[in-house]
């Protein structure tokens, strides 16, 4: 099978397409929403995926092509560093000047003086060796009775445990069927205290919902599954597998809807290492 025939080409060629028009279009709309669009990708997923599929965040990936546009212009032509500043996408010269001066370690008068612009690269990663279980499946309807966390997203055990308080305190406890987490933004393009998560228990669909809970469905249909053993602190590297090597190799699309982990025992009578997570990806049909 050639790298074009693979599953995972698909995937390449969006990621490619989403870098030439970051570099075609410095000054335009290059927010997270804008370039998921031009990747014709999922919200939920597509700042997943670019990031485990080339090693860096969209945000980061925005600074360095808009700077390496600069650079070219500031080599190749005479133009005013503020008339590059503002065709890069800067509001003003003086924070073009840091954001340059942060990159390439020197001012872009003294990288104009120099005479040599950067070559621009583009590499995908390799993926992790490490392998999971992973596997396509059809999944029925769930529901979660949630509390909503905002923030850090190492500190949803709080919103877990006010959630455990709850059902302990209703005595709602036979009625729950595991418990999950959803993740809704990317913490390496989204500022710490604007984090959104919701920590969450799984009930069937004719339980009675308490007002000061979120009920938030799960989707059914088809999800690509990872199933993670270990210690809640590798699950970083587990999600990374899931977007930058399983997903694509899968030849699937991620459907409109977040991705959530589920636990399958309880970190309190369970030692780290025999922990067990699932990551769930649902899946375009």
């Amino acid at each position: 099978m050639t790298r074009h025939d693979h599953p995972a080409a698909t995937y390449e060629a969006r990621i490619r397409r989403v870098t030439r028009y970051i570099v075609d279009t410095p000054d335009g709309d290059l927010s997270l929403d804008a370039l998921a669009d031009v990747a014709a990708m999922s919200r939920f997923h597509f700042h997943r995926v670019y990031a485990a599929m080339t090693g860096e965040t969209v945000a980061q990936a925005v600074r360095r092509l808009r700077l390496h546009r600069a650079g070219k212009w500031l080599v190749q032509g005479g133009d005013p560093v503020e008339v590059i500043a503002a065709r890069v996408g800067y509001a003003n010269a003086q924070s073009f000047n840091r954001a340059f001066k942060a990159h390439y370690g020197i001012t872009p008068l003294a990288f104009r003086a120099a005479g040599q612009a950067d070559r621009m690269t583009f590499t995908l990663r390799k993926g992790d060796a490490s392998m999971y279980p992973v596997e396509i499946r059809n999944c029925a309807p769930a529901r979660l009775a949630a509390l909503p966390h905002k923030g850090d997203y190492h500190q949803i055990a709080r919103a877990f445990t006010e959630l455990a308080a709850i059902f302990s305190a209703r005595g709602l406890w036979p009625q729950a069927r595991g418990m999950a987490a959803i993740y809704y933004d990317s913490p390496a393009d989204t500022p710490e205290p604007d984090l959104r998560s919701a920590a969450g228990i799984l009930v069937e669909q004719d339980f009675a919902m308490p007002e000061d809970l979120q009920d938030i469905p799960l989707p059914d249909g088809d999800h690509l599954v990872l199933t993670f053993k270990g210690a809640y602190a590798g699950l970083p590297a587990a999600w990374d597998h899931a977007y930058g090597v399983a997903l694509p190799d899968s030849g699937r699309m991620p459907a409109d809807s977040p991705s959530f982990e589920v636990y399958l025992n309880d970190p309190t009578d369970t030692p780290p290492e025999a922990l067990l997570t699932e990551i769930h990806v649902p899946l375009l049909g």
